[in-house]
């Protein structure tokens, strides 16, 4: 059985440094925007959710959509259970944003200045091992695919 979709989504205010706000997005459903400008190099949001096992991970993997963050060889974090809206960012070949794993804690770090109203992406980085998945980002070095080649 998958996860269900995230059924409100919200930015929890206690995970980010400036003012984000969920709209619908031209790369998919739901996007989180900057509400504010945000300089480079700053800790834009904290990845949270439920902290899972790797067996159930692959349970919750199965389905469509799935808002799962790998932490580490062990555990991964399900953001469609307490989530802080961080998964509801959307993929990008050309991300603002990259993923910086510390001390258990996954934090979305802007890669550069983000203009406000500007949409916040990320790069999935999707395993080759994994079924394709079709990327819709736009970007003009798009790879065509959210997996690594």
């Amino acid at each position: 059985m998958a996860t269900a979709l995230v059924r409100s989504p919200a930015i929890d205010f206690r995970h980010t440094r400036f003012k984000l706000v969920i709209r619908e997005s031209r790369i998919h459903r739901l996007g989180v925007y900057a509400g504010e400008r945000i300089p480079a190099r700053r800790k834009v949001i904290e990845y949270t959710g439920e902290k899972i096992s790797r067996r159930e991970t692959k349970r919750r993997g199965d389905g469509p959509l799935t808002y799962l963050f790998t932490l580490n060889d062990y555990w991964t974090i399900d953001g469609a259970v307490g989530g802080s809206g961080a998964e509801i960012i959307n993929h990008s070949c050309n991300p603002n944003l990259y993923a910086w794993i510390f001390k258990n804690h996954i934090l979305y770090m802007s890669r550069r200045v983000i203009e406000r109203g500007e949409e916040l992406t990320i790069d999935y980085r999707f395993s080759e091992d994994v079924d394709r998945v079709i990327c819709r980002c736009g970007a003009k070095t798009c790879r065509g695919t959210i997996n690594l080649k």
